[in-house]
């Protein structure tokens, strides 16, 4: 395995699908940004933030911890989605193409942390 981040495939499209989301959020009015945007921004930040951390810290316990967190991000970040779709702030096919990447993002997290744990075997 690589020594940069930047080769961590799962990183990559976190961070792909982060600049989606910001792209999105950053054209709501005042109050949708700073009720929904800023935590679906700030969740959807931590997926990649938390693998590149755990990824930085060298040991592989301390890494799929990270990864753990990842995951909760990816919940969270569903969970903003959902109300951004429900309260009319994305449309349905946004919302489709968005909750797709992200559970993609999902699957490819939970390869990646078992990768983790064969790696000490």
């Amino acid at each position: 395995m690589s020594n940069r981040i930047e080769d961590l495939e799962i990183y990559n499209l976190s961070d792909e699908f982060s600049h989606k989301v910001w792209t999105l959020v950053v054209g709501w009015d005042y109050f949708a940004k700073d009720t929904i945007g800023k935590q679906l921004v700030r969740s959807s930040d931590s997926i990649g933030a938390n693998i590149a951390e755990g990824f930085g810290r060298y040991h592989y316990k301390e890494n799929k911890n990270f990864c753990y967190f990842s995951r909760g991000s990816i919940i969270e970040t569903k969970t903003w989605l959902i109300k951004a779709h429900t309260r009319n702030l994305i449309n349905d096919e946004e919302y489709q193409l968005l909750i797709q990447q992200l559970e993609t993002i999902h699957l490819k997290l939970n390869i990646y942390i078992k990768h983790i744990g064969n790696v000490k075997k």
